[in-house]
Protein backbone atom coordinates (compact mmCIF):
# COMPACT_ATOMS: atom_id res chain seq x y z
CA UNK A 1 0.00 0.00 0.00
CA UNK A 2 2.94 2.58 0.96
CA UNK A 3 4.59 1.82 -2.80
CA UNK A 4 1.37 2.49 -4.23
CA UNK A 5 1.12 6.09 -2.22
CA UNK A 6 4.61 6.50 -3.10
CA UNK A 7 3.75 6.99 -6.81
CA UNK A 8 2.18 10.08 -6.07
CA UNK A 9 3.74 11.07 -2.83
CA UNK A 10 7.16 11.00 -4.12
CA UNK A 11 6.80 13.26 -7.04
CA UNK A 12 5.09 15.66 -5.08
CA UNK A 13 7.66 15.74 -2.57
CA UNK A 14 10.20 16.38 -5.39
CA UNK A 15 8.47 18.88 -7.14
CA UNK A 16 7.99 21.20 -3.61
CA UNK A 17 11.80 20.96 -3.12
CA UNK A 18 12.10 22.24 -6.79
CA UNK A 19 9.65 25.41 -5.94
CA UNK A 20 10.79 25.72 -2.21
CA UNK A 21 14.52 25.71 -3.78
CA UNK A 22 13.91 27.85 -6.67
CA UNK A 23 11.88 30.68 -4.95
CA UNK A 24 14.59 30.56 -1.86
CA UNK A 25 17.35 30.84 -4.20
CA UNK A 26 15.68 33.31 -6.45
CA UNK A 27 15.16 35.55 -3.65
CA UNK A 28 19.21 36.16 -3.06
CA UNK A 29 18.90 38.42 -6.68
CA UNK A 30 16.76 40.89 -5.41
CA UNK A 31 18.75 42.07 -2.91
CA UNK A 32 21.02 44.25 -4.76
CA UNK A 33 20.80 46.53 -8.00
CA UNK A 34 22.73 46.43 -11.22
CA UNK A 35 24.56 49.68 -11.47
CA UNK A 36 22.60 51.38 -14.44
CA UNK A 37 23.61 53.88 -16.42
CA UNK A 38 20.54 56.32 -17.53
CA UNK A 39 19.63 57.87 -20.43
CA UNK A 40 18.08 61.11 -18.98
CA UNK A 41 17.00 63.45 -22.20
CA UNK A 42 13.05 62.93 -22.75
CA UNK A 43 12.48 61.67 -25.90
CA UNK A 44 9.34 59.40 -25.82
CA UNK A 45 6.08 60.24 -26.04
CA UNK A 46 3.68 58.46 -24.14
CA UNK A 47 -0.83 57.90 -24.41
CA UNK A 48 -1.15 58.29 -20.72
CA UNK A 49 -4.20 56.02 -19.81
CA UNK A 50 -6.41 55.86 -16.74
CA UNK A 51 -8.82 53.32 -16.45
CA UNK A 52 -11.66 54.16 -14.19
CA UNK A 53 -15.13 52.86 -13.24
CA UNK A 54 -16.76 55.29 -10.89
CA UNK A 55 -14.12 56.88 -9.37
CA UNK A 56 -14.81 60.50 -8.69
CA UNK A 57 -13.25 60.57 -5.15
CA UNK A 58 -10.18 59.65 -6.62
CA UNK A 59 -9.66 60.42 -10.29
CA UNK A 60 -8.94 64.30 -9.53
CA UNK A 61 -6.25 63.91 -7.48
CA UNK A 62 -4.17 61.25 -10.15
CA UNK A 63 -4.91 63.83 -12.60
CA UNK A 64 -3.44 66.82 -10.89
CA UNK A 65 -0.23 64.62 -10.33
CA UNK A 66 -0.49 63.76 -13.85
CA UNK A 67 -0.03 67.47 -15.20
CA UNK A 68 2.76 68.13 -12.65
CA UNK A 69 5.31 65.14 -13.76
CA UNK A 70 8.63 65.85 -14.34
CA UNK A 71 9.19 65.13 -17.92
CA UNK A 72 8.21 67.60 -20.87
CA UNK A 73 4.04 68.86 -21.15
CA UNK A 74 4.23 68.44 -25.16
CA UNK A 75 5.68 64.57 -24.49
CA UNK A 76 2.61 63.30 -23.00
CA UNK A 77 -1.51 63.33 -23.03
CA UNK A 78 -3.39 62.34 -20.13
CA UNK A 79 -6.24 60.09 -21.42
CA UNK A 80 -9.28 58.71 -19.25
CA UNK A 81 -11.66 55.85 -20.21
CA UNK A 82 -14.53 56.81 -18.36
CA UNK A 83 -16.04 52.58 -18.26
CA UNK A 84 -19.89 52.07 -17.06
CA UNK A 85 -19.42 55.22 -14.65
CA UNK A 86 -22.33 56.21 -12.88
CA UNK A 87 -21.36 58.64 -10.99
CA UNK A 88 -19.34 61.75 -11.73
CA UNK A 89 -15.76 60.43 -12.94
CA UNK A 90 -16.28 61.93 -16.49
CA UNK A 91 -17.29 65.19 -15.60
CA UNK A 92 -14.29 65.62 -12.62
CA UNK A 93 -12.24 64.40 -14.90
CA UNK A 94 -12.74 66.41 -17.72
CA UNK A 95 -12.21 69.53 -15.12
CA UNK A 96 -9.40 68.16 -14.45
CA UNK A 97 -7.57 68.72 -17.83
CA UNK A 98 -7.75 64.99 -19.07
CA UNK A 99 -9.28 63.67 -22.41
CA UNK A 100 -12.51 61.79 -21.05
CA UNK A 101 -14.09 58.85 -23.73
CA UNK A 102 -16.87 56.90 -21.69
CA UNK A 103 -17.40 53.79 -22.82
CA UNK A 104 -21.05 52.03 -22.00
CA UNK A 105 -21.18 47.93 -22.42
CA UNK A 106 -22.65 46.08 -19.60
CA UNK A 107 -21.78 42.98 -21.64
CA UNK A 108 -17.93 43.41 -21.46
CA UNK A 109 -17.31 44.77 -18.27
CA UNK A 110 -14.11 44.59 -16.72
CA UNK A 111 -10.49 46.70 -17.55
CA UNK A 112 -9.17 44.30 -19.77
CA UNK A 113 -12.11 45.30 -22.39
CA UNK A 114 -11.56 49.38 -21.53
CA UNK A 115 -8.20 48.99 -22.06
CA UNK A 116 -8.57 47.12 -25.67
CA UNK A 117 -11.69 49.95 -26.29
CA UNK A 118 -9.61 52.77 -25.44
CA UNK A 119 -6.06 51.98 -27.36
CA UNK A 120 -8.38 51.34 -30.20
CA UNK A 121 -9.26 54.60 -29.87
CA UNK A 122 -5.94 56.08 -29.80
CA UNK A 123 -4.37 54.38 -32.62
CA UNK A 124 -6.89 56.33 -34.88
CA UNK A 125 -5.75 59.68 -33.41
CA UNK A 126 -4.13 62.12 -35.81
CA UNK A 127 -0.87 62.00 -33.13
CA UNK A 128 0.92 58.96 -32.97
CA UNK A 129 2.84 58.30 -29.29
CA UNK A 130 5.69 55.70 -28.84
CA UNK A 131 4.21 54.39 -25.45
CA UNK A 132 1.06 53.99 -22.92
CA UNK A 133 1.52 54.52 -19.81
CA UNK A 134 -1.35 52.98 -17.76
CA UNK A 135 -2.38 53.83 -14.11
CA UNK A 136 -5.31 52.59 -12.32
CA UNK A 137 -7.48 55.69 -10.65
CA UNK A 138 -6.79 55.44 -7.16
CA UNK A 139 -3.17 55.73 -8.13
CA UNK A 140 -0.45 58.55 -7.41
CA UNK A 141 2.52 58.70 -9.32
CA UNK A 142 6.45 59.25 -8.46
CA UNK A 143 7.01 62.75 -10.57
CA UNK A 144 10.19 60.78 -12.16
CA UNK A 145 8.05 57.60 -13.32
CA UNK A 146 8.06 59.16 -17.79
CA UNK A 147 11.69 59.74 -17.33
CA UNK A 148 12.55 56.37 -15.91
CA UNK A 149 10.08 54.67 -18.45
CA UNK A 150 11.78 56.89 -21.09
CA UNK A 151 15.06 55.59 -20.48
CA UNK A 152 14.16 52.10 -20.72
CA UNK A 153 12.17 52.78 -24.24
CA UNK A 154 15.17 54.56 -25.40
CA UNK A 155 17.20 51.12 -24.57
CA UNK A 156 14.85 49.47 -26.89
CA UNK A 157 12.87 47.77 -23.79
CA UNK A 158 9.05 46.81 -25.09
CA UNK A 159 6.87 45.90 -21.88
CA UNK A 160 7.71 47.27 -18.57
CA UNK A 161 6.77 46.73 -15.44
CA UNK A 162 6.95 49.88 -12.44
CA UNK A 163 7.85 49.68 -9.05
CA UNK A 164 4.07 48.89 -7.10
CA UNK A 165 4.61 51.01 -4.20
CA UNK A 166 1.59 51.77 -1.42
CA UNK A 167 -0.18 55.49 -1.02
CA UNK A 168 -2.11 54.17 2.24
CA UNK A 169 0.28 51.62 3.65
CA UNK A 170 0.22 52.47 7.92
CA UNK A 171 -4.47 53.08 7.21
CA UNK A 172 -5.67 50.12 8.93
CA UNK A 173 -3.53 46.24 9.45
CA UNK A 174 -4.82 45.06 6.25
CA UNK A 175 -3.51 48.29 3.93
CA UNK A 176 -0.24 47.90 6.13
CA UNK A 177 -0.17 43.93 5.57
CA UNK A 178 -0.97 44.40 1.92
CA UNK A 179 1.72 47.17 1.12
CA UNK A 180 4.63 44.46 3.02
CA UNK A 181 3.57 42.16 0.43
CA UNK A 182 3.90 44.48 -2.65
CA UNK A 183 7.28 45.79 -1.04
CA UNK A 184 8.53 42.40 -0.63
CA UNK A 185 7.63 40.64 -4.49
CA UNK A 186 8.77 44.03 -5.77
CA UNK A 187 12.23 43.13 -4.33
CA UNK A 188 12.69 39.06 -4.42
CA UNK A 189 10.73 38.50 -7.16
CA UNK A 190 10.46 41.67 -10.01
CA UNK A 191 14.00 42.85 -9.14
CA UNK A 192 15.59 39.73 -8.72
CA UNK A 193 13.96 38.46 -12.08
CA UNK A 194 15.59 41.80 -13.87
CA UNK A 195 18.76 40.68 -12.31
CA UNK A 196 19.04 37.47 -14.05
CA UNK A 197 17.28 38.52 -17.23
CA UNK A 198 13.98 36.49 -16.67
CA UNK A 199 11.12 38.44 -17.52
CA UNK A 200 8.84 39.83 -14.95
CA UNK A 201 5.24 39.79 -14.69
CA UNK A 202 2.63 42.94 -15.74
CA UNK A 203 0.74 44.54 -12.60
CA UNK A 204 -2.30 46.32 -14.05
CA UNK A 205 -1.07 49.35 -13.24
CA UNK A 206 2.24 51.41 -13.24
CA UNK A 207 3.09 49.94 -16.58
CA UNK A 208 4.57 51.08 -19.50
CA UNK A 209 4.03 49.03 -23.42
CA UNK A 210 5.75 50.24 -26.87
CA UNK A 211 2.94 51.23 -29.25
CA UNK A 212 4.47 49.40 -31.83
CA UNK A 213 4.02 46.27 -29.71
CA UNK A 214 0.43 47.11 -29.64
CA UNK A 215 -0.20 47.82 -33.33
CA UNK A 216 1.76 44.67 -34.81
CA UNK A 217 -0.07 42.30 -31.77
CA UNK A 218 -2.91 43.59 -30.74
CA UNK A 219 -3.98 43.61 -26.87
CA UNK A 220 -6.29 40.74 -26.60
CA UNK A 221 -6.12 40.50 -22.78
CA UNK A 222 -9.87 40.36 -21.39
CA UNK A 223 -9.78 38.32 -18.61
CA UNK A 224 -10.06 38.90 -14.74
CA UNK A 225 -6.33 39.35 -14.67
CA UNK A 226 -5.68 40.78 -18.34
CA UNK A 227 -2.00 42.19 -16.88
CA UNK A 228 -1.07 38.45 -16.56
CA UNK A 229 -2.85 37.16 -20.01
CA UNK A 230 -0.93 39.85 -21.94
CA UNK A 231 2.40 39.13 -20.24
CA UNK A 232 2.16 35.28 -21.22
CA UNK A 233 1.28 36.54 -24.93
CA UNK A 234 4.14 38.63 -25.00
CA UNK A 235 6.39 36.19 -23.78
CA UNK A 236 5.02 33.60 -26.58
CA UNK A 237 5.98 36.31 -29.01
CA UNK A 238 9.37 36.65 -27.40
CA UNK A 239 9.26 40.01 -25.51
CA UNK A 240 9.84 40.01 -21.89
CA UNK A 241 8.41 42.30 -19.68
CA UNK A 242 10.92 44.03 -17.71
CA UNK A 243 11.12 45.64 -14.55
CA UNK A 244 11.80 49.56 -13.83
CA UNK A 245 12.64 49.74 -9.94
CA UNK A 246 12.51 53.71 -10.51
CA UNK A 247 9.21 54.28 -11.84
CA UNK A 248 6.97 54.19 -8.78
CA UNK A 249 3.27 54.21 -8.29
CA UNK A 250 1.79 54.40 -5.16
CA UNK A 251 -1.39 52.35 -5.22
CA UNK A 252 -4.02 52.13 -2.75
CA UNK A 253 -4.04 49.14 -1.06
CA UNK A 254 -7.84 47.70 0.70
CA UNK A 255 -8.89 48.93 4.19
CA UNK A 256 -10.34 45.83 5.23
CA UNK A 257 -10.39 41.92 5.27
CA UNK A 258 -13.07 41.56 2.79
CA UNK A 259 -12.03 43.83 0.12
CA UNK A 260 -8.54 42.21 0.45
CA UNK A 261 -9.99 38.51 0.20
CA UNK A 262 -11.99 39.75 -2.78
CA UNK A 263 -9.58 41.17 -4.64
CA UNK A 264 -6.97 38.72 -4.17
CA UNK A 265 -9.67 35.70 -5.40
CA UNK A 266 -10.51 37.32 -8.30
CA UNK A 267 -6.55 37.28 -9.01
CA UNK A 268 -6.52 33.93 -7.86
CA UNK A 269 -9.54 33.21 -10.74
CA UNK A 270 -7.62 34.94 -13.05
CA UNK A 271 -4.25 33.62 -12.55
CA UNK A 272 -5.93 29.74 -12.91
CA UNK A 273 -7.90 30.66 -15.81
CA UNK A 274 -4.23 32.10 -17.92
CA UNK A 275 -2.57 28.84 -16.84
CA UNK A 276 -5.16 26.57 -18.36
CA UNK A 277 -4.59 28.64 -21.24
CA UNK A 278 -0.75 29.59 -21.97
CA UNK A 279 0.91 26.62 -20.11
CA UNK A 280 0.87 24.05 -22.62
CA UNK A 281 1.44 26.67 -25.58
CA UNK A 282 4.81 28.50 -23.04
CA UNK A 283 5.96 24.82 -22.32
CA UNK A 284 6.11 23.59 -25.93
CA UNK A 285 7.59 27.03 -26.95
CA UNK A 286 10.02 27.18 -23.99
CA UNK A 287 11.15 23.54 -24.75
CA UNK A 288 11.10 23.68 -28.42
CA UNK A 289 13.36 27.53 -28.56
CA UNK A 290 15.02 26.18 -25.37
CA UNK A 291 14.61 29.30 -23.68
CA UNK A 292 14.65 29.77 -20.04
CA UNK A 293 12.30 32.82 -19.80
CA UNK A 294 9.65 31.28 -21.55
CA UNK A 295 10.08 27.85 -18.72
CA UNK A 296 10.47 30.43 -15.97
CA UNK A 297 7.05 32.13 -17.29
CA UNK A 298 5.81 28.44 -16.86
CA UNK A 299 6.97 27.96 -13.42
CA UNK A 300 5.24 31.72 -12.54
CA UNK A 301 1.81 30.14 -13.71
CA UNK A 302 2.09 26.91 -11.40
CA UNK A 303 2.27 29.22 -8.12
CA UNK A 304 -0.78 29.13 -7.17
CA UNK A 305 -1.00 25.09 -7.81
CA UNK A 306 2.32 24.49 -5.85
CA UNK A 307 0.42 26.35 -2.70
CA UNK A 308 -2.69 23.73 -3.35
CA UNK A 309 0.09 21.31 -3.30
CA UNK A 310 2.28 22.30 -1.00
CA UNK A 311 -0.81 22.48 1.73
CA UNK A 312 -2.09 18.54 0.70
CA UNK A 313 1.25 17.48 1.14
CA UNK A 314 0.97 19.17 5.06
CA UNK A 315 -2.15 17.56 5.49
CA UNK A 316 -0.82 14.56 4.45
CA UNK A 317 2.29 14.87 6.83
CA UNK A 318 -0.68 15.22 9.77
CA UNK A 319 -1.83 11.55 8.93
CA UNK A 320 1.10 10.27 7.99
CA UNK A 321 2.68 10.55 11.39
CA UNK A 322 -0.32 9.09 12.71
CA UNK A 323 -0.49 6.36 9.97
CA UNK A 324 2.26 5.66 7.85
CA UNK A 325 1.29 5.44 3.62
CA UNK A 326 4.01 7.18 2.03
CA UNK A 327 7.53 7.76 1.94
CA UNK A 328 8.75 10.73 3.64
CA UNK A 329 12.30 11.42 1.34
CA UNK A 330 11.95 15.38 2.06
CA UNK A 331 15.01 15.43 4.24
CA UNK A 332 16.53 12.40 2.04
CA UNK A 333 16.75 15.19 -0.69
CA UNK A 334 18.01 18.15 1.52
CA UNK A 335 19.62 17.87 4.92
CA UNK A 336 17.54 19.59 7.93
CA UNK A 337 20.11 22.36 8.21
CA UNK A 338 18.82 23.09 5.04
CA UNK A 339 15.40 23.09 5.55
CA UNK A 340 15.61 25.73 8.88
CA UNK A 341 17.74 27.89 6.65
CA UNK A 342 14.68 28.05 4.42
CA UNK A 343 12.31 28.72 6.97
CA UNK A 344 13.80 31.08 8.61
CA UNK A 345 14.49 32.79 5.62
CA UNK A 346 10.78 33.38 4.98
CA UNK A 347 11.14 36.01 7.67
CA UNK A 348 14.02 37.30 7.35
CA UNK A 349 13.67 38.54 3.55
CA UNK A 350 10.86 41.04 4.72
CA UNK A 351 13.00 42.40 7.62
CA UNK A 352 15.92 43.13 4.73
CA UNK A 353 13.58 44.64 2.12
CA UNK A 354 12.29 46.97 4.90
CA UNK A 355 15.64 48.12 6.31
CA UNK A 356 16.08 49.08 2.61
CA UNK A 357 13.28 51.06 1.99
CA UNK A 358 13.12 52.84 4.96
CA UNK A 359 9.88 51.78 5.82
CA UNK A 360 7.31 53.84 8.24
CA UNK A 361 8.17 52.54 11.93
CA UNK A 362 4.13 51.22 11.34
CA UNK A 363 5.09 49.24 8.66
CA UNK A 364 7.56 47.25 11.10
CA UNK A 365 4.64 46.61 14.15
CA UNK A 366 2.62 44.85 10.65
CA UNK A 367 5.21 42.32 10.79
CA UNK A 368 3.38 40.61 13.51
CA UNK A 369 0.32 40.41 11.40
CA UNK A 370 2.37 39.62 7.98
CA UNK A 371 2.16 35.44 8.44
CA UNK A 372 -1.78 35.91 8.80
CA UNK A 373 -1.28 37.96 5.83
CA UNK A 374 0.33 34.93 3.46
CA UNK A 375 -1.26 31.92 5.05
CA UNK A 376 -4.95 33.97 4.72
CA UNK A 377 -3.71 32.72 0.05
CA UNK A 378 -4.09 29.32 1.56
CA UNK A 379 -8.15 29.14 1.20
CA UNK A 380 -8.40 31.91 -1.21
CA UNK A 381 -6.26 29.80 -3.87
CA UNK A 382 -8.35 26.79 -3.18
CA UNK A 383 -11.67 29.18 -3.61
CA UNK A 384 -10.09 30.66 -7.01
CA UNK A 385 -9.27 27.07 -8.40
CA UNK A 386 -13.09 26.21 -7.77
CA UNK A 387 -14.18 28.94 -9.50
CA UNK A 388 -11.56 29.65 -12.33
CA UNK A 389 -13.64 29.46 -14.81
CA UNK A 390 -16.10 32.08 -13.33
CA UNK A 391 -14.90 35.65 -15.30
CA UNK A 392 -17.28 37.77 -13.71
CA UNK A 393 -15.81 40.92 -13.45
CA UNK A 394 -16.00 42.89 -9.57
CA UNK A 395 -15.06 46.51 -8.83
CA UNK A 396 -12.64 47.40 -5.70
CA UNK A 397 -14.18 50.14 -4.30
CA UNK A 398 -11.66 53.23 -3.43
CA UNK A 399 -11.81 56.27 -1.34
CA UNK A 400 -8.88 57.37 0.01
CA UNK A 401 -8.59 60.79 -2.08
CA UNK A 402 -4.88 61.83 -0.79
CA UNK A 403 -2.98 64.00 -3.24
CA UNK A 404 0.36 63.18 -4.03
CA UNK A 405 1.39 66.41 -2.06
CA UNK A 406 -0.53 64.03 1.09
CA UNK A 407 1.77 61.21 0.87
CA UNK A 408 4.70 63.41 0.55
CA UNK A 409 4.18 64.98 3.14
CA UNK A 410 2.87 62.21 5.58
CA UNK A 411 6.09 59.91 4.93
CA UNK A 412 8.46 63.18 5.34
CA UNK A 413 6.92 63.51 8.97
CA UNK A 414 8.72 59.95 9.96
CA UNK A 415 12.04 61.12 8.21
CA UNK A 416 11.92 64.65 8.72
CA UNK A 417 15.74 64.98 7.35
CA UNK A 418 14.72 63.75 4.09
CA UNK A 419 11.48 63.02 2.05
CA UNK A 420 10.74 59.32 2.00
CA UNK A 421 9.57 58.96 -1.42
CA UNK A 422 13.23 60.58 -2.68
CA UNK A 423 14.58 58.05 -0.77
CA UNK A 424 12.72 55.16 -1.91
CA UNK A 425 13.37 56.20 -5.48
CA UNK A 426 17.14 55.88 -5.12
CA UNK A 427 16.62 52.78 -3.43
Amino acid sequence: MIQLFDYIMVPMQLIIVFFTLYYFALAFFGVWRRREIKIMTPKKSFAVVIAAHNEEQVIVQLIENLHVLKYPRHLYDIFVVADNCKDRTAELARAAGAIVYERFNLEQRGKGYAMEWIFAKLFRLPRKYDAVAVFDADNLVHPNFLLEMNNRLCKGEKVIQGYLDAKNPCDTWISGTFALSFWVVNHIWHLAKYNLGLSSVLGGTGMCISTDVLHKFGWGATCLTEDMEFTMKALLLGIRTTWCHDAIVYDEKPLTFKQSWNQRKRWAQGHFDVASRYVPRLLYEGIRQRDIRILDGVLHLFQPHFLILSTTFVACTYINNLIPFYTDILFMVMPVEVWKMIAIGQYLFPVVVLAKIRAPLKAWWYMVLYPLFVYSWIPITFIGFLHRNDREWSHTQHTRGLSYRDVALATADDFPKENYLSKHAAK
